[in-house]
């Protein structure tokens, strides 16, 4: 699996991936006071992670899960399948040698067969005609 390049820029980093699926901020509790008010227009606060509960955590770690697997699966994919193909190329030379052998001896043995039991059969022919 050294053949993966890991510099590929199409693979994000994880800061990436996170800024990418971070859920929606949690509701900010109603007995707490708010801390300033934003000038209008302002964008909206975005909630550390750090203030994210345990669901929302789960939540953002499968999808973080499933999107590295994601972009990741062809890659595997292919170097698991070039990995088997290497691996198993000298197995089956191996196999095609010793069934070509195995072929070979046997038509060699049915040949002396089939030409014995012929030579048998005319001269037992000329033996009767004679």
């Amino acid at each position: 699996m050294s053949d993966i390049p890991f510099n590929d820029e199409s693979i994000p980093v994880l800061t990436e991936v996170v800024a990418e699926t971070a859920p929606a901020p949690a509701a900010a509790p109603a007995a707490e006071a708010p801390a300033a008010e934003a000038p209008a227009g302002a964008e909206p606060a975005v909630a550390a992670p750090r203030e994210l509960d345990d669901d929302a955590w789960r939540a953002l770690e499968e999808r973080i899960v499933a999107r590295v697997l994601d972009r990741l699966q062809d890659r595997v994919e292919l170097a698991l399948e070039d990995q088997v193909r290497t691996s198993m190329a000298p197995v089956l030379d191996a196999v095609v040698t010793r069934l070509a052998t195995e072929l070979r001896d046997g038509l060699q043995v049915t040949v002396e067969q089939v030409v014995a039991r012929a030579v048998a059969q005319e001269l037992a022919h000329l033996r009767t005609r004679g």
